[in-house]
């Protein structure tokens, strides 16, 4: 099933509370981060708000600085009834495609929950397969529903902290700051250094640095 999107300037709770007077208990939002890097993991979280006690600023991740990121990740690993995480590494984006590997870790991540949805509201156009019941997707959904938008957060948080790791393993790439996007410092980086095993290898640019790295050792 898919929500159309709406004027909607903040996140709110009335998707999960429409589920529940249709006879949902439990409804979990499922959200992605780093789809669109040349490198590093595809993130995705699941998330059971506990209705209760909601922490206040729930936002679309890309809306909120670094800092307060951290604090509301904090606030929800604190006060959510469920949580859950899954990577999708690099080996299973190039074995699935990003696509395949981000709608792959969304099923796992809904069926990693503590608590067992009875919906599941999905932040794009694309309900994936495998999942514990039936998943709703919700086009622009970070910015609508509270649940989507703390998974947001905690898929944003968890990748944020893998790429600082990955900065620590090949610093010449500085993946602590752009995250494994394309920005003129790391396509420098791919054109002097070469790829790492950090790197997607089947995305144009790191594709095009493998032939070259080829080409010379040729």
């Amino acid at each position: 099933m898919l929500f159309d999107s709406s004027i909607q300037t903040e996140p709110d709770y009335s998707h999960e509370r429409e589920l529940m007077a249709r006879g949902a208990r439990i409804v979990a939002g499922v959200d992605e981060a780093g789809r669109g890097p040349l490198a590093g993991p595809v993130v995705v979280s699941a998330v059971v708000l506990d209705a209760s006690a909601i922490p206040p600023g729930l936002n679309d991740s890309k809306k909120l600085t670094e800092e307060q990121r951290e604090l509301l990740f904090e606030q929800v690993m604190a006060t959510a009834l469920a949580v859950s995480v899954v990577v999708a590494p690099p080996s299973i984006i190039l074995s699935r495609n990003i696509r395949g590997a981000t709608l792959w870790a969304m099923a796992q991540s809904a069926c990693s929950l503590g608590l067992r949805p009875d919906r599941v509201l999905i932040d794009g156009r694309d309900v994936p397969m495998g999942l514990p019941c039936e998943g709703l997707a919700l086009i622009g959904g970070d910015g609508r529903s509270v649940s989507i938008a703390a998974a947001s957060i905690v898929a944003k948080v968890t990748r944020d902290r893998m790429c600082r790791i990955m900065d620590c393993d090949a610093p010449h790439f500085g993946f602590a700051g752009h995250k494994g996007y394309s920005t003129p410092q790391h396509m420098r980086a791919l054109v002097e250094h070469g790829p790492c095993r950090h790197h997607r290898e089947e995305f144009a640019p790191v594709a095009e640095a493998w032939e070259r790295v080829r080409g010379k050792v040729a």
